[in-house]
C-alpha cells in the first residue's frame, strides 16, 4: 500500500499545475454546492418554520368526514341510504370543555378553544372581508406565537374595552384604522357590532395578515349569534413533525374532523419535494462538471507516464496495482477538493448571510440560511465519489497496457 501511495503522490506532485487546475474544479464545485443547498434548504426551513408558527398545529372543527349513521343503518347491515337530506343541527362542537379535557389527557401540547366567523369590517366607507377568531388571551399564547407577533398592544388589551378587537397590520392598513379606531364588523347572519381597535400583529404571512383579526371568544360568539358557540378547537403539539398522527387520533376519538397544518398544506409541501429533487440535481450537476476536469488531469498522467507503467509492469506490478495506483491519485484530488471546498462554501454561507435585504414586501432582512452537517457530507461523498469514477477509467486503460508494445514503440 505504501508501493501504490508513493507513486500516486510522485505523479500528483510531479505535475503541480494540472494537479492544482483539477483540485480548483473539484473545490469549487463542493463549495457552491454547499452553498446552494444551504440557501435553498435555509429558505424552506424559514417559510415552514414562519407556517407552522402562524397557524396552530391541529385544527379540529365541528364538521364530519361522513354523515351520521342512521338507526335503520346501525341495527341492518343490509340498510343503505343515499340523497337523505340530514336535519338542521346547531353548529359548534358539543361538549367543547369536556372534549377539550379530553383531549389535554393525552396530547402532548396544549389546547385552545376559538370560535371562527367571517365578516366585514367597515372603517372610513371602506369594506374588507375578513376572518375573525375570537380566542381566550390566556390560552392563546400556549397554541400560537400571537402574542410574540403584536406590534402594538398585547392579547390581554382585548379586555381593555367592550368589543375590542386586535387586526393584522397589513388589514388595519389596507382600511387605514389606527390603534383606538372604531369600526364596525359585520356578518352575513345579520349581526352588527362596533369594535375599538385594541391592537396590531404581523405574521410574516401575508394572507393572514391582510385578512384575520381576532376578538374574544364571547365577541365572535356574539357575532355568530350562538350563545355557548365554540366551533374550532386549536392544538399545538411539542413535536410540529407529529401533528398528522395526533390529528388522526383526535379524529378518531371525538368524530370531528381534525387536520394537521400538513394536510391544510399538502399543496405547497408537495412543491418542497420537487424543489429538493431540483437542488439535488443542480448540486450534482455541478460537482459531476467538476469531476471532468479531474478526469482530464487522470487521463493525461496516464498518457504521459506510459513509459513509467511499462517498467512497473516489467517489474512485477499487476493490473490492480497499476489500477489502484491511478484511483489513488484520483481520491487524493478528490479528498483535497472537499475539503478546500468546505471552507469556500462556508466562506460562501457566510458571506451571503451577512447581506442585508431592503425590500417592502419582505419581512426578512437577511437571506435565510441553513447550516447543517449533511449538506457537507453529501457534497463530499458525491465529490469524491465522481473523482474515483472520473479515475477509474483511465487506471482500467492503464492497467491493460503491454509493457512490450510500449517498450517497442508500438502506441
Amino acid at each position: 500500500m505504501n508501493l501504490i501511495l508513493d507513486i500516486a503522490w510522485t505523479h500528483i506532485r510531479s505535475r503541480a499545475r494540472h494537479t492544482a487546475v483539477a483540485v480548483a474544479g473539484v473545490t469549487t464545485g463542493v463549495g457552491f454546492s454547499i452553498m446552494m443547498a444551504a440557501l435553498m434548504q435555509g429558505s424552506q426551513d424559514d417559510f415552514i418554520n414562519r407556517l407552522v408558527d402562524a397557524i396552530p398545529h391541529i385544527v379540529v372543527s365541528d364538521e364530519r368526514r361522513e354523515p351520521p349513521r342512521q338507526p335503520a343503518e346501525t341495527a341492518y347491515t343490509a340498510a343503505e341510504f343515499h340523497g337523505l337530506t340530514p336535519i338542521a343541527m346547531r353548529p359548534g362542537i358539543k361538549n367543547p370543555l369536556a372534549t377539550m379535557a379530553a383531549i389535554e389527557q393525552w396530547v402532548p401540547g396544549a389546547v385552545a378553544p376559538s370560535v371562527q366567523v367571517k365578516g366585514i369590517l367597515r372603517y372610513a366607507s371602506r369594506d374588507v372581508s375578513a376572518s375573525i377568531t375570537g380566542i381566550d388571551p390566556h390560552r392563546e399564547p400556549r397554541v400560537s406565537t400571537l402574542a410574540k407577533q403584536m406590534h402594538a398592544g398585547t392579547l390581554p388589551s382585548l379586555y381593555r374595552t367592550t368589543n375590542a378587537i386586535i387586526l393584522g397590520d397589513r388589514l388595519a392598513e389596507k382600511i387605514g384604522a389606527k390603534l383606538d379606531a372604531n369600526l364596525t364588523v359585520q356578518t352575513a347572519e345579520g349581526a352588527r357590532i362596533t369594535a375599538q381597535v385594541a391592537g396590531l400583529f404581523h405574521a410574516g404571512v401575508r394572507s393572514i395578515d391582510e385578512g384575520t383579526a381576532y376578538v374574544l371568544v364571547k365577541t365572535a360568539q356574539v357575532l355568530a349569534q350562538q350563545t355557548g358557540l365554540v366551533n374550532e378547537i386549536r392544538v399545538r403539539t411539542t413535536d410540529p413533525m407529529a401533528a398528522r398522527e395526533v390529528a388522526g387520533r383526535i379524529e378518531r376519538e371525538t368524530g370531528y374532523k381534525s387536520v394537521s397544518w400538513q394536510g391544510a398544506q399538502e399543496d405547497l409541501l408537495s412543491t418542497f419535494v420537487i424543489r429538493n429533487i431540483i437542488m439535488y440535481t443542480v448540486v450534482g450537476a455541478i460537482l459531476l462538471v467538476a469531476s471532468f476536469g479531474t478526469y482530464n488531469i487522470i487521463s493525461t498522467i496516464t498518457y504521459e507516464k506510459a513509459r513509467d507503467i511499462a517498467i512497473l509492469k516489467s517489474l512485477g506490478l499487476t493490473e490492480r496495482i497499476v489500477r489502484n495506483i491511478f484511483v489513488v491519485e484520483a481520491g487524493m484530488i478528490g479528498l483535497a477538493g472537499a475539503a478546500l471546498g468546505f471552507g469556500l462554501g462556508h466562506a460562501l454561507c457566510r458571506g451571503l448571510g451577512l447581506i442585508e435585504i431592503k425590500n417592502p414586501f419582505l419581512d426578512a432582512d437577511h437571506l435565510p440560511l441553513a447550516y447543517t452537517g449533511w449538506h457537507y457530507v453529501i457534497a463530499a461523498c458525491v465529490a469524491l465519489g465522481s473523482s474515483l469514477a472520473a479515475g477509474y477509467f483511465p487506471a482500467r486503460k492503464a492497467a491493460r497496457v503491454y509493457p512490450v508494445d510500449i517498450i517497442r514503440g508500438a502506441t
